[in-house]
């Protein structure tokens, strides 16, 4: 193994590791920009059991997900 395909390995790792480590930034940035720690001021805080209409929506969320999903594949 010369010198060249040395520094050519050594250069891919390097780039390698500050890529992964970039992608990774930016995916942690983009999953907490997603989150809301204080709730909306048009959503009442729920004291226990959600209200039909909780119940309805998030059924249709999981309805609108499966579907997607079988959309997919």
């Amino acid at each position: 193994m010369n010198m060249d395909q040395i520094i050519r390995m050594v250069t891919r790792i390097l780039m390698r590791k500050a890529i992964n480590k970039g992608v990774n930034a930016g995916i942690n940035a983009a999953s907490k920009a997603g989150r809301n720690s204080q709730p909306q001021p048009d959503q009442k805080p729920t004291n226990g059991k959600p209200t039909r209409e909780q119940r309805q929506a998030r059924r249709a969320i999981r309805q609108a997900r499966r579907a997607a999903r079988s959309a997919k594949g």
